[in-house]
């Protein structure tokens, strides 16, 4: 869903138990009285951090509470797992926004306990890729069968940095299905994330390039 103006998020998402926010990195989110859950000497939000705000929130609210986690893909998945609980029952009162600019590498289990709103702007549509990589990632959005062997074969052409260069497409592919899902609302889209997040993390985890594509995307 998307949403017009910055100064509405604490209005939004007084309405949720969880939101995650969608907006530029550069965009600044004031709400008075926020908690706010950043990096601090990492450069990731760790588990501790996590812990001592959930210790934070056991003493019982009387007015609402806003918990800002930014940027939400930095929060370590051992992090995110011990948030998992507070963000999918959270307690009266609390009001969890997650906020990020890149909503593909946030965790699926958290995407899947929020609502998703997105800011809306005239670069929506732009995806920060070279030509290349933008069209093999609308082939891969699309392809069946025989289709995606032949793809997956020419991204494993590349002479340097394969698995670099796959995984770039498989991001771009990500944005892609995500920012198609959200402009037309089709369940197509948001069934094929799964399938792309999957092929992305194998190939993070030194599997085989064509094998990951064919294996997770047919």
């Amino acid at each position: 869903m998307f949403f017009d103006n910055i100064s509405d998020i604490s209005k939004i998402a007084n309405q949720c138990g969880t939101s995650v926010f969608v907006v530029p990195k550069s965009q600044t989110i004031e709400i008075k009285n926020a908690i706010l859950l950043q990096p601090e000497e990492k450069s990731v939000i760790t588990i501790e951090q996590v812990r001592d705000l959930i210790s934070k929130l056991n003493v019982k609210q009387r007015k609402d509470q806003f918990i800002i986690i930014r940027p939400a893909e930095l929060l370590q998945p051992e992090a995110a797992n011990a948030l998992l609980k507070s963000l999918e029952e959270p307690k009266d009162k609390i009001h969890f926004i997650l906020v990020t600019d890149v909503p593909s590498q946030v965790l699926p289990t958290i995407l899947s306990r929020s609502s998703i709103y997105i800011l809306r702007n005239k670069d929506w549509n732009k995806i920060d890729a070279d030509d290349k990589i933008k069209d093999l990632a609308k082939k891969l959005m699309v392809a069946h069968g025989a289709d995606l062997v032949d793809i997956a074969e020419e991204i494993a052409k590349k002479k340097d940095g394969v698995r670099n260069y796959a995984m770039e497409i498989l991001r771009v592919a990500i944005e892609m299905t995500y920012k198609t899902y959200f402009l037309t609302n089709k369940k197509v889209f948001i069934e094929k994330l799964p399938k792309f997040l999957r092929a992305y993390e194998g190939i993070a985890r030194n599997g085989n390039v064509k094998l990951q594509i064919v294996a997770n995307l047919c």
